[in-house]
């Protein structure tokens, strides 16, 4: 005989529903009251969930709640949250919808560099929580071709974990610091319109390092780290310090792994991460 009772995971999944929906009742159906409402005993747990997930985001962008004040960002990650609730258990990979989400806010109109900064935020929270991983050993390049800018050739490099390019309109990276180092007077001095930057985000030994580097360079790393043999990623005129930049990502841990690719006519990406 079937049972009216419903299984543990229905009952998880009403659960999860009615905390990210106060209008949602099954799960209201199967609370015992005990001197509480079952909307109120639910209303707690949603509440607590709530402002566990604005204290999550509080952390992942703290430049961002910086700019706008508390309880401003306090309404847009309520609202962030009810739209788009977390898929997963892991709070530090919650909210990478969030620059987006902020560029549509009418609200935030008024910061038009806002979303850029968050993106930027994102990227180095990425980096900071991401995985170990043992820099590539040069050594390993010379039982693989010589990987010689001057003459190409098929070698691919495998993308550091801890490795991140961002680009913007503004001159985010400027604008991230002096808020985080409540320097009024840097931020004051700051032009919105000195931009656009393009930016390498890296995991270093004593930190993360934000740093500028030119459209070229951004655009040969970006091509790397997508996986792209060196000499596609180079184009059919290479710049001049192409050597430099190029020693300059591996020394500083850039990649982890490299290879030889079988397919020497993959193309570029027009729009590169």
């Amino acid at each position: 005989m079937q049972s009216d009772q419903p299984s543990l995971l229905d009952l998880q999944r009403a659960f999860a529903q009615a905390l990210g929906n106060a209008g949602a009742g099954e799960a209201s159906a199967h609370v015992i009251e005990n001197g509480l409402t079952p909307q109120a005993r639910l209303g707690i747990y949603r509440n607590t969930a709530t402002a566990t997930l604005v204290g999550a985001l509080r952390l992942s962008y703290p430049a961002v709640q910086a700019l706008v004040g508390p309880e401003f960002f306090e309404g847009a990650a309520r609202l962030f949250i009810e739209r788009i609730p977390p898929q997963g258990a892991w709070l530090d990979a919650y909210g990478e919808a969030f620059p987006a989400f902020l560029a549509r806010l009418p609200e935030a109109a008024e910061i038009d560099y806002l979303a850029d900064v968050a993106r930027l935020e994102w990227a180095v929270g990425t980096v900071l929580h991401a995985p170990d991983a043992a820099p590539l050993d040069l050594r390993d390049l010379r039982h693989q071709a010589e990987p010689d800018v001057s003459a190409g050739g098929d070698v691919y490099f495998g993308p550091h974990p801890a490795v991140r390019l961002a680009h913007a309109d503004f001159p985010v990276d400027a604008i991230w610091r002096a808020v985080l180092n409540r320097d009024d007077d840097a931020l004051a001095r700051i032009d919105p319109a000195a931009g656009p930057v393009w930016l390498l985000v890296r995991r270093a030994l004593d930190g993360i390092e934000v740093d500028r580097i030119s459209a070229w360079q951004w655009q040969f790393t970006a091509a790397l780290l997508a996986g792209h043999p060196l000499h596609i990623a180079l184009g059919p005129t290479p710049p001049a310090d192409a050597h430099a930049w190029l020693a300059t990502l591996l020394s500083v841990g850039c990649f982890s792994g490299s290879g030889l690719t079988q397919d020497s006519a993959l193309p570029i990406p027009e729009r590169l991460p």
